[in-house]
């Protein structure tokens, strides 16, 4: 009952005429930047940082909040509608999104299932901040080494098969993620591997051209290679908020999935070093452990709400540690923590109790933004989806301005260019020859969180595999690891022992 009452306080301060302005204009940033392939949300907080400087502390992380967490709804915009990722959380949007909106003729259905699913899944992450977030920000701090290692293990072998029939093109394609994620500078001794002399290769390869070239440019050379082949189709559809609804049907599927991405998302949130990226590739992986309506990948209402309520989720859980601990969950939680200090804030556990005006302002914001994101993003798909009707001869050179442009802003040179030319061709070619390359793409993210932590585990453990199976949470985690690598591998041995058995019966 306190927090609620804490929460009521800290609403009367988000609805100040100045707050309530600052959240608003937040979130239609936090919308344009997410939208924008190559920004993402690390960008925008540290570029409109410096604006905040003459506002007091509580307006200006009310305003940079709102665009960190509206962020996490524009990134869906252009992966569904031009299959670019605005941001790396929607990277796994686009899997479903793109599909449902180019193939199956339902772009505002697709976007409205991407908002209805980030504002479900913000939700639940809110909630569960306000009730639980110093708690759940020292449940966190109990995640050292070992354990991230295990759950990362846990993740990574659910990932060979995330797309596609085929487990051994799931597990070489995870083994590519793996070494081209290796490629740079060691993570831990600083020295250089796989560099080939290329000075540019020391920083490794950067995420945001590579994601761009793998998913938007390897589109421009397949609607390239088949523009010959067929008859440009015609899209028709109902460009208004009424035709964008979605069926009572959609909402059931939905729903679940988004429940629990929600939960899920939160608690990746929390995890030190995590993020959203982390929390909406998690989230759709678990969504292919549950029963699917249509498979993912084919346009499914299920993973785009699955990976759209993970994200947002983590977006809101990662508050926790940044107020409750001071610890930052992710780059933009590092630069949101910066503005913090440089208004004279200490965030940590004392944060509550000496400006509870300023923690508490900044949680009812969320949900204040939140709402706000919401209604701008739904009042905005009419215009959104004309973008799928643009002829396909106008989409080639669109698309391929919008990959250029996104792959230099992110590295402001030639190199973020040509990492993503290379990986469209890249994925052109194993998308042409059956390759799916989701699992690419998260083991790509996944490998250096693994191996840092695994070898820090390793460090403090003197070398001893003892540190997985002596500490609580590891021991729990390590037995879910090994469970999912035995459990398919016995149950294929005992059905191909009940083939053979049934065979030996005589008639």
């Amino acid at each position: 009952m306190e927090n609620i009452e804490l929460l009521l306080n800290g609403f009367m301060v988000a609805f100040s005429p100045m707050n309530l302005g600052a959240a608003f204009l937040g979130a239609i940033l936090g919308l344009i930047v997410g939208a924008m392939p190559g920004i993402g949300s690390l960008a925008g907080v540290a570029l409109l940082l410096p604006l905040t400087y003459k506002f007091n502390p509580t307006t200006a992380i009310i305003m940079l909040g709102a665009l960190y967490y509206s962020n996490m709804y524009g990134g869906s915009f252009s992966a569904i509608l031009l299959n670019i990722p605005g941001d790396s959380p929607a990277v796994m949007t686009a899997l479903d999104g793109y599909p449902m909106a180019k193939k199956k003729k339902r772009p505002g259905q697709a976007l409205f299932t991407a908002n209805m699913a980030s504002f479900i899944g913000g939700t639940i992450g809110m909630i569960i901040l306000t009730f639980a977030g110093p708690a759940l920000a020292n449940l966190g701090l109990k995640f050292g080494p070992s354990e991230m290692t295990a759950i990362l293990l846990i993740a990574m072998t659910s990932i060979s098969w995330l797309v596609g029939e085929n487990p051994i093109k799931g597990v070489l394609i995870t083994m590519l993620g793996i070494l081209l994620a290796s490629i740079g500078m060691d993570t831990l001794s600083g020295a250089p591997r796989f560099d080939f002399g290329n000075m540019y290769l020391l920083g490794g390869i950067p995420f945001t051209p590579f994601v761009i070239g793998t998913v938007g440019f390897s589109q421009v050379i397949s609607l390239m290679s088949e523009r010959n082949k067929k008859v440009e189709e015609k899209f028709e559809s109902k460009l208004s908020i009424k035709g964008s609804m979605l069926t009572k049907r959609d909402v059931k599927r939905l729903l679940p999935p988004a429940l629990r991405s929600g939960f899920l998302g939160t608690f990746v949130g929390v995890l030190p070093g995590a993020g959203a990226t982390t929390g909406s590739f998690m989230g759709y992986a678990m969504q292919k452990k549950f029963k699917n309506e249509e498979p993912l990948g084919t346009g499914a209402v299920e993973g785009i709400a699955a990976c759209e309520a993970a994200n947002n989720a983590a977006a809101a859980g990662a508050f926790a540690p940044l107020l409750a601990l001071g610890i930052p969950g992710s780059g933009t939680g590092a630069v949101l923590l910066g503005g913090l200090m440089m208004w004279g804030l200490n965030p940590g556990p004392l944060l509550f109790q000496n400006e509870p005006e300023f923690a508490w302002g900044l949680i009812a914001s969320l949900f204040i933004s939140n709402i706000i994101t919401l209604t701008i993003a739904i009042l905005v798909i009419p215009f959104l989806t004309k973008i799928i009707s643009v002829p396909t001869r106008y989409m080639i050179p669109i698309i391929t301005v919008v990959c250029f442009v996104g792959a230099y802003s992110t590295t402001y040179s030639m190199y973020g260019v040509f990492v993503m030319l290379a990986s469209g061709i890249l994925s052109y070619f194993l998308q042409k020859n059956e390759y799916p390359v989701a699992p690419m793409l998260l083991s790509f993210v996944l490998a250096p969180l693994l191996e840092s932590n695994m070898r820090k585990a390793f460090i403090i453990s003197g070398g001893s595999l003892n540190i997985f199976f002596t500490r609580p949470i590891t021991l729990v985690l390590m037995i879910v690891f090994i469970s999912i690598i035995v459990v398919p591998v016995l149950r294929s041995i005992l059905s191909k022992f009940g083939v053979k058995k049934n065979q030996s019966v005589p008639n």
